[in-house]
């Protein structure tokens, strides 16, 4: 079993503890702090079992809001402060979890590192706090090729409206990873806006381009359609219909019509 696999069943088991009403056992403070000690020479290697201490008190501050945010608090103090790569992805990955926004300043400040970029976004993906989607936002334009398909995927998946202009720049782009990232991103935000930027795109998009915009444009249309939006949805449909696509996209936009008509 891998060191994520570890941490996974472990919160699992908390998790379905909690749901079952059964008391999760807390572990007790010095067994803590032992471990987020251990945390600032923690490298590859390392006994995994030292830093369970705070994989439990991550499940038993599931109700104590004082408790995890202290607790958090502690991650961002060890994550700030320079620590080994596989210690800055454990903290990630907790902080995924637990992250509010005074996770976000550590976080944001490693996206612009191709080694820790992936593991900070994802944890910014879930923290609700609007601050979170700002500093995606704002890196966007700072960090290389490789790390921008990623981070304009983390904006989508959070339906970051904010991100709309910035990421339609981007369907120009000359690679096309970036470009095609762009494309569901904005099929992901699906909002008026983000169909707007699509449809006006796919009139000009050519090669790889064009077939991916077009299945960018089915899946705003559906966001949009779930979102109470039918009228928007119904003339992107229309709009894939009557262009020259390839037949699987007109099926999927016809069908995207009939469900559009039947909803109230």
């Amino acid at each position: 079993m891998t060191n994520n696999d570890m941490t996974k069943a472990t919160l699992a088991v908390g998790a379905a503890a909690v749901a079952a009403g059964t008391a999760v056992a807390k572990p007790k403070p010095a067994a803590v702090d032992a471990a987020l000690e251990l945390l600032e020479t923690y490298d590859w290697g390392a006994d995994r079992n030292a830093l369970k201490p705070i994989d439990q008190a991550i499940v038993a501050t599931q109700d104590d809001a004082a408790g995890r945010k202290k607790l958090e608090k502690s991650l961002v103090d060890i994550l700030a402060g320079g620590i080994s790569r596989s210690a800055q992805e454990y903290v990630c990955r907790r902080l995924r979890v637990i992250g509010t926004d005074q996770s976000v300043k550590a976080l944001a400040a490693l996206l612009s590192n191709e080694d820790t970029s992936h593991i900070a976004r994802y944890a910014l993906e879930r923290i609700p706090d609007k601050k979170a989607a700002e500093a995606m936002r704002d890196a966007l334009p700072k960090v290389d090729g490789k790390l921008k398909p990623g981070l304009i995927g983390s904006l989508g998946v959070r339906r970051d409206k904010k991100s709309t202009k910035p990421i339609a720049k981007l369907l120009s782009d000359g690679d096309i990873l970036i470009a095609q990232a762009a494309a569901h991103s904005l099929a992901l935000i699906g909002s008026s806006a983000a169909a707007k930027e699509l449809t006006r795109f796919a009139k000009k998009a050519r090669g790889a381009m064009r077939q991916r915009v077009a299945d960018a444009c089915l899946i705003c249309a559906e966001q949009l359609l779930a979102d109470g939006e039918k009228a928007k949805a119904m003339a992107m449909y229309k709009d894939l219909q009557s262009g020259a696509q390839p037949t699987h996209v007109k099926t999927a936009a016809m069908k995207g019509m009939v469900a559009a008509s039947r909803s109230k």
